[in-house]
């Protein structure tokens, strides 16, 4: 029985719409409270599916002319003060499972946290996931961006990935259908992705705690990882580190409005805790413009920015 909260044209519209749906509904969710930088807009609709079965009954019959969007844990996203329209969909405990198969590989659904993938890894022994203890994100979310860290990329470790489309088909990709590139995903922008089977190798699993160890260190003592921030704010252009081209511009502690450049780690912006969705966005297009000016090298945004200004969503 499907449980819908709030008010609104559209939520009573898809509660008849979806007489069958198992999962949650709920109008005007405040996507703040689901992003790290803690800003942004309402959606008009959340949607929580109860499970892949639940989504694709979703996606096969919510209809062409709603906008659906889909977010993971929000480590990587800025959301715009003026919300986002139509549906925001965001994957829960229906797709929180981690199995261990045969010749090391994991499989995990894609809201499993990325460093419940490494420790589970660890704990059968399987070597070669370790990387996912540094990016904090969800197993969706590094799918859709190709997510590395510490020399490893999502490409080099996923041997396929499910995934619902905008009809509702389920389709299962392996990885050369994925078209990876550096932080970059070629498959359709409208697949949902579900799960993901990943390949490691045997390893001891002292040997990988300790290597997913000094990684932590390594975050602790080099990035503001207690702060509200999006972490790697721009992919590092070819050639170049963005933190050095951020702060050869002179931009390490610039601040617009609540937001400010970190001290530690420039290619990190900071919510102080008053900032906007548009005091981060403006910090981060006067950086883009001060290291063009000073270098010639065009920034390209990593975090995913979603959601319209809070004037555009008045008028």
């Amino acid at each position: 029985m499907n449980e819908a909260s709030g008010t609104g044209g559209l939520a009573e519209e898809l509660a008849a719409r979806l007489p069958e749906l198992r999962g949650k509904l709920k109008a005007g969710a405040v996507l703040a409270d689901l992003t790290w930088f803690r800003v942004g807009g309402p959606a008009d609709i959340l949607y929580s599916p109860a499970d892949e079965a639940d989504l694709s009954y979703f996606m096969a019959n919510v209809g062409p002319e709603i906008p659906v969007t889909i977010i993971g844990l929000g480590s990587n996203l800025l959301v715009r003060d003026g919300g986002i329209g139509g549906v925001v969909i965001r994957l829960g405990r229906g797709f929180g499972d981690i199995t261990i198969e045969e010749n090391s590989r994991l499989r995990a659904g894609a809201a499993v946290p990325d460093v419940k993938v490494a420790r589970a890894a660890a704990d059968a022994g399987i070597a070669g996931l370790s990387f996912y203890r540094g990016i904090p994100g969800c197993v969706g979310g590094a799918l859709r961006m190709n997510g590395g860290a510490h020399g490893r990329e999502t490409c080099e470790v996923v041997v396929e990935a499910r995934a619902v489309d905008r009809q509702g088909k389920m389709h299962v990709l392996p990885v050369a259908e994925l078209h990876y590139a550096y932080r970059h995903c070629g498959a359709s922008e409208h697949l949902i992705f579900t799960e993901a089977l990943f390949q490691g190798e045997p390893g001891e699993p002292a040997a990988i705690l300790a290597e997913m160890d000094d990684i932590v260190a390594y975050r602790e003592q080099a990035q503001p990882i207690k702060s509200r921030t999006g972490g790697s704010t721009f992919k590092n252009p070819l050639g170049h580190k963005a933190w050095q081209l951020i702060d050869a511009a002179g931009c390490r502690g610039l601040r617009v409005g609540g937001a400010h450049v970190s001290e530690m780690h420039c290619n990190f912006l900071i919510n102080e805790g008053a900032a906007t969705g548009a005091d981060i966005e403006e910090l981060g297009e006067t950086v883009r413009a001060r290291v063009k000016a000073n270098s010639g090298v065009e920034l390209e945004w990593e975090i995913k920015r979603l959601g319209v200004a809070l004037n555009e969503a008045q008028d």
